[in-house]
């Protein structure tokens, strides 16, 4: 049998996908040993991970980019099993040293909510979205940062607070899990800086920090997938087709 007509015998694939929506710290999650490729490796075979984390974005560029990444109608062939939303560093910074990036708590609540509404048009239900909260800030280590870069200190600890809070409202409202980045690496007085590679960017502990308690929440939704197609050793010997053309589930 051709190749050709052996594929068009068989039904496509149903290959699920976990969306990572966020700012740089999921764009970065899949650089070694970061939190989305630790994830991405424990799914391999059941789902694809998909990195859209943009540097530098705000919650109210995300609202607008996020019909382009997942369309409505369009999870019947991948369907989104997972789905973290991860904003609010760059929210948060502090109007007047940065204005470009900084969006007003209330508007960054409202546009949580407005992404969290759009997922769920494009059939990504609530039970399948995790917000993450955005991590503490480590102010000295960022000042060097600002400092490298021209400018004064534009971001607050403090600050960074108010908007994880609003985070944890949105899921509270809209019925969304979350993940209370910011209180946890602080937890007991803890030494958080690191956490942190550059004050606000997560060190290769805080990726593993993250990993190891997001991993739970993901866990529970994707624990039913099956792996797609048979281990190698099912695999039949004689004809393989057999085993590489069938529903794919095992």
């Amino acid at each position: 049998m051709a190749l050709c007509e052996a594929a068009g015998c068989a039904p496509s694939l149903r290959w699920p996908r976990v969306l990572l929506f966020g700012d740089s710290i999921t764009q970065f999650s899949f650089q070694q040993g970061g939190w989305g490729a630790a994830l991405a490796d424990k799914l391999v075979r059941k789902c694809d991970v998909l990195n859209r984390g943009f540097s530098g974005y705000n919650t109210r560029w995300a609202k607008i980019i996020l019909p382009r990444l997942i369309r409505k109608g369009g999870g019947t062939e991948h369907p989104v099993v997972a789905a973290t939303v991860f904003f609010g560093a760059n929210d948060s910074a502090l109007k007047d040293e940065n204005p470009k990036q900084h969006v007003p708590v209330d508007e960054y609540l409202a546009n949580l909510k407005s992404v969290v509404r759009y997922l769920k048009s494009a059939e990504v239900p609530e039970d399948r979205i995790i917000l993450i909260t955005p991590p503490p800030l480590c102010e000295p280590a960022w000042e060097q940062e600002c400092r490298l870069q021209g400018c004064r200190l534009n971001r607050l600890n403090s600050v960074v607070g108010d908007y994880a809070s609003a985070c944890m409202q949105v899921a509270q409202d809209c019925g969304t899990d979350a993940l209370d980045l910011w209180t946890l690496m602080q937890q007991d007085g803890q030494d958080f800086s690191r956490y942190l590679s550059d004050g606000l960017h997560l060190s290769p502990e805080g990726n593993e920090f993250l990993f190891s308690r997001l991993w739970p929440l993901i866990e529970k939704k994707v624990s039913s997938l099956p792996l797609l197609l048979p281990y190698w050793r099912d695999v039949a010997e004689a004809k393989p087709e057999l085993s590489l053309l069938g529903d794919g589930d095992h």
